[in-house]
């Protein structure tokens, strides 16, 4: 079938920006090697111009200097025209590229969106409060044991000297008087210094040892 009524042509690809500024970057070049020549012939009849004196083969030559300088103005309007469709093809493509980094930016974010709530879903609110309620009701009793540990055993904490200087004047007062009036037996201990016996034990503890390493 395809003998008798022809193939269909391949349909060509679609051009793209970055193909159409490589083609028109590709006729600046030539241009610009058009344009070097054309330079160089006018360099060139300006020279043999300023030797030659007024007359016309100097008018002759001057004629064909004014028609590569033509040429070369029209090479230059061409070349200029190209650049500026380049200039607008390369601000197309950056336009382009910006919005195609757009959508991507977005997909990311939508992406990122997706997953934060199905992570999300799992977290129990509810749950966490609870945990930072139980922290905190432990680090309550945390701190009251601390502070029964720090707490002092019946130890004021502002001692009055004058105080304790009047009890210990009475205390020795106290054995003055046991000793004048011969309370106890000679030597015996005074009653501040006496141990108390407990109700468990039957006989008291023998004094007369402890008087003496006193009085030694």
């Amino acid at each position: 079938m395809n003998r008798l009524f022809g193939a269909a042509a391949p349909k060509p690809p679609k051009a793209t920006l970055n193909s159409a500024i490589s083609n028109i970057d590709t006729r600046i070049s030539s241009i610009d090697v058009k344009l070097a020549s054309l330079t160089a012939e006018l360099t060139g009849y300006q020279t043999k111009l300023s030797k030659l004196r007024e007359g016309p083969g100097k008018t002759a030559l001057k004629q064909k200097a004014l028609k590569v300088l033509q040429r070369r103005k029209q090479y230059e309007a061409q070349r200029d025209q190209l650049q500026s469709q380049v200039w607008n093809m390369e601000q197309a493509q950056t336009m382009q590229d910006n919005l195609m980094n757009t959508i991507v930016t977005i997909d990311a974010l939508k992406s990122t969106n997706k997953a934060l709530r199905k992570e999300y879903g799992k977290v129990d609110i509810d749950k966490i409060e609870r945990l930072q309620d139980e922290m905190a009701d432990l680090l309550d009793v945390g701190n009251e044991i601390q502070e029964s540990l720090a707490r002092s055993y019946d130890v004021p904490e502002d001692v009055d000297e004058a105080e304790l200087d009047a009890e210990l004047e009475a205390l020795g007062q106290e054995v003055e008087m046991e000793r004048e009036f011969g309370m106890g037996a000679e030597g015996a201990v005074p009653s501040f210094m006496q141990d108390e016996v407990p109700e468990f034990i039957d006989e008291a503890p023998t004094t007369a040892g402890k008087v003496k390493e006193v009085a030694g």
